[in-house]
């Protein structure tokens, strides 16, 4: 099943996303490689796809895991949970419907 992964950053936490920004991009591409990953990115915190200092005020993932405790497991071992970055990380169940 696909479940989506919704962290919200602490503040100013652009100086901490780019100290592990490596390794979490590694995991991602791990989940992309398996043909599990539908899409990830970050939420930028002003209206543009090129927020430079303003950095950014959370994260999307949408990705396949075998169940609800194995994508919370999943989300709790990011790198960015580790560094400080995510003040919140919610994972639900999702159902893509389109495209």
């Amino acid at each position: 099943m696909l479940y989506a992964i919704i962290s919200q950053d602490v503040e100013n936490s652009l100086a901490l996303r780019q100290k592990v920004r490596g390794q979490h991009l590694v995991r991602l591409n791990q989940l992309k490689d398996q043909g599990r990953l539908v899409l990830a990115g970050p939420h930028p915190a002003i209206d543009t796809e090129e927020p430079d200092s303003s950095g950014f005020t959370g994260s999307l993932i949408v990705a396949q895991f075998d169940s609800l405790q194995a994508a919370e497991h999943w989300a709790k071992e990011d790198p960015y949970v580790a560094a400080g970055v995510y003040q919140q990380v919610t994972v639900k169940p999702f159902i893509k419907v389109l495209p």
